[in-house]
């Protein structure tokens, strides 16, 4: 008999503690990929993600068994999916305390087990510490598991190599319709639907990135440890989405994944939405793709050349089930949009390049390749090469920010920016995996990266874009830090491989205004040097810094508003492309493409009350929102 030892005192509480009003504005009418890439938006806007050594205390306030082996003397086990059993009696209970690092039995401690593997993602933060899928387990399951997928797994005794205590086992892969045929980890069936709802989170949570992420080359199915399938919007393998939508169906949401969901977004400010709305993984995943390929583009073309980057743009393909398209810069991928156009950047002066763009549906059909546009960069222009670090706070205990700018005429795809930093260990110098920054950045904006944990007077977790407590943020004026794309530096912090206390020691750092262009190189006489915890301004470029050029032309009205509605003047208005509208801290809130062909008005209902910046291409004006 299943074991929901929760009182009915806690019900209640449990079932009316939902996601807050309008959480999930927008997502109405929407289905499919494009419902998912929605939810990807509303959950990555604004997170906390702690440093891994936090989650041991974290799981005290997400994790305790209140629903299967609770009672008044045990108020403090953790609950563990992997070894519960909630049909019979469970063999053995942990507290956090009992954390270890490893294990040759079970029932001897707990350690942290990425449903999604770390190897996926290299270990990169904020997947690393990601609550919704970082779970506690048995130590010894959890590495006997080790990088394996989900799975169903054979019953034939000899292919079953470990059977646990609770009725879990690992053997070999016999889900249908897999080329697999290695190991599978298969859960208790009342914990199915659980991990199936945590992967389904994590594809769309890191939308944008599993491109990136590690998934099979195509080289031998049957050893194939990883379901990812390279694609941004299905994420998976056709067999494990078939697989979690089987178990995310026959073993419902239950009270103890509400209670967690309540208690995650708790401390890391963000949900799981397939347990806040079940009926988004079938609308999402249970789409008919398309069977016809989509057009050809014949009209690619240029609309803006600089020394540093390129804007393409195209007229839509025409056809069923459009995801988007994919950019070739001298018949190499480049990057995809879902748009129709796209910024070349981080190109090189003076040098010649060919785009070509193809078009592909949801079922990933693609259409032939674009006509070729041919562009040469200027010789030089009056944009930044690339995004600069512009403030460093080194401040008491955890008073930690870093500010980031867009000076480069353009706005920025963060999703291969990363922050790294480098340790002393007593023998030599080495980097922790980074902090991969994501969203998109628009140009004349800042953006401030915060440790939670810092106590500064001059920004909160709420104001900042980045809110972690990842190594990054944990400098301590010895550190070298540098912002990356992908392998690249960028502009860095202080030096390779020195301690850098006599340079930087305890000290804010602020760029300045005279530099005009990141370095991979620390040049102490850019910046000027404050006291610690001296933070005036920070995150403050797109309130103040960001003003009206007098080549704008581009005014709002009534300014501040009167009711709902904006109107913009301007010269060449109907031409604009992108409009964004960025909050104060620099976050956009909504973003749209040619609104200006028939009409200069904007409806500004959804917003709050406050001071907004309204991008237009590569311009900026400031407005109030009443």
């Amino acid at each position: 008999m299943r074991k929901l030892l929760f009182s009915l005192f806690i019900v209640p509480a449990i079932l009316l503690a939902q996601e807050p009003a309008g959480y999930y504005n927008g997502t109405t009418g929407l289905t499919g990929y494009a419902l998912k890439t929605k939810l990807r938006d509303i959950i990555s806007a604004k997170n906390v993600n702690w440093h891994y050594s936090d989650l041991q205390n974290i799981y005290n306030q997400t994790d305790i068994d209140k629903f299967y082996d609770y009672d008044a003397t045990n108020t403090s086990y953790l609950l563990d999916i992997y070894s519960n059993n909630p049909t019979g009696t469970t063999a053995y209970h942990y507290t956090s305390a009992q954390m270890i690092g490893s294990s040759n039995a079970e029932g001897l401690g707990w350690n942290r087990e990425h449903q999604m593997p770390q190897s996926t993602f290299n270990s990169n933060y904020p997947m690393y510490s990601d609550l919704f899928f970082v779970i506690p387990t048995d130590a010894r399951i959890n590495q006997l598991r080790s990088n394996y997928p989900y799975g169903i797994s054979s019953t034939t005794p000899s292919y079953v190599y470990y059977t646990f205590t609770n009725g879990s086992k690992i053997g070999r892969n016999n889900t249908p319709n897999s080329a697999y045929t290695g190991r599978v980890y298969e859960p208790h069936p009342e914990f199915k639907g659980d991990i199936a709802r945590a992967l389904l989170y994590f594809v769309v949570r890191y939308e944008g990135k599993l491109g990136s992420f590690n998934f099979y080359n195509g080289t031998s199915p049957a050893n194939d440890r990883s379901p990812l399938d390279g694609t941004e919007e299905k994420a998976f393998e056709d067999w494990y989405i078939s697989l979690l939508l089987q178990w995310h169906n026959e073993d419902q949401v239950s009270p103890r994944e509400i209670a967690r969901n309540n208690s995650v977004f708790a401390v890391q400010k963000n949900r799981n939405p397939f347990i806040d709305h079940p009926e988004w993984v079938n609308m999402i995943w249970g789409q008919t793709p398309s069977t016809v390929a989509p057009s050809t583009i014949s009209d690619l073309n240029v609309t803006q050349t600089s020394a540093y980057f390129v804007n393409l743009s195209w007229t839509p393909s025409t056809g069923n089930g459009i995801l988007g398209y994919k950019v070739y810069q001298n018949g190499t991928f480049i990057g995809y949009t879902k748009t129709n156009s796209f910024i070349a950047d981080r190109l090189s002066p003076s040098t010649p390049y060919n785009f070509t763009v193809k078009a592909y549906n949801d079922n990933y059909m693609e259409s032939a390749e674009s006509n070729v546009v041919s562009v040469t960069t200027l010789d030089t222009d009056i944009y930044a090469k690339d995004l600069m670090i512009t403030k460093y706070i080194e401040g008491t205990a955890n008073n930690k920010a870093l500010e980031i700018t867009n000076k480069t005429g353009h706005a920025v795809d963060l999703t291969k920016y990363r922050l790294s930093i480098q340790y002393y260990s007593g023998t030599n110098y080495y980097f922790p995996a980074p902090y991969e920054l994501e969203g998109v950045v628009e140009n004349n904006s800042t953006f401030v990266v915060l440790n939670p944990k810092a106590n500064l007077s001059c920004i909160t977790n709420d104001q900042a874009r980045f809110v972690t407590a990842a190594p990054q943020l944990t400098f301590d004026g010895s550190n070298y830090i540098e912002l990356r794309n992908s392998s690249t530096t960028v502009d860095a912090v202080g030096t390779l491989a020195v301690n850098n206390f006599a340079t930087l020691g305890n000290t804010s750092l602020y760029r300045n205004a005279t530099v005009t262009q990141p370095s991979s190189t620390f040049v102490f006489e850019e910046w000027t040097k404050y006291p610690n915890d001296y933070c005036t301004g920070l995150g403050m470029l797109s309130a103040s810094d960001v003003s009206v050029y007098a080549d704008n032309n581009f005014t709002v009205y009534p300014n501040p508003s009167v009711g709902n509605i904006v109107y913009i003047k301007g010269k060449n208005l109907e031409k604009v492309q992108t409009v964004s509208i960025l909050d104060i801290s620099g976050k956009i809130v909504e973003r749209l493409t040619a609104p200006f062909k028939n009409d200069n008005s904007l409806n500004v209902q959804k917003l709050t009350s406050g001071v907004y910046i309204l991008q237009l291409d590569d311009k900026a004006v400031k407005f109030i929102k009443n």
